[in-house]
């Protein structure tokens, strides 16, 4: 199992459009994609409703884990993608 924290720096959060571009991004990989907000609450990265559902606002730090297929090379571009697009 692979981790990192991000610390989302998008104005609105994690809304309908960067939650939709993290749900594709996570399908595209061969591992199991988790976001868990610091209160404890999580989703899987490839439900939308359940991500949205997080209500995770700008600032807020949020734990993402990648477990099985290619963790390190899936860690990497998925840190990618929050840095790009979140």
């Amino acid at each position: 199992m692979k981790q990192f924290t991000y610390t989302i720096t998008d104005p609105v959060g994690i809304h309908a459009r960067p939650a939709g571009l993290l749900v594709k991004a996570a399908k595209a990989l061969d591992s199991t994609v988790t976001i868990i907000k610091a209160d404890g609450k999580s989703a899987a990265a490839t439900k939308l409703m359940a991500l949205m559902g997080l209500g995770i606002k700008q600032g807020e730090t949020v734990t993402v884990t990648i477990e099985g297929g290619g963790e390190d090379a899936n860690a990497q571009a998925l840190e990618q993608f929050f840095q790009d697009n979140l």
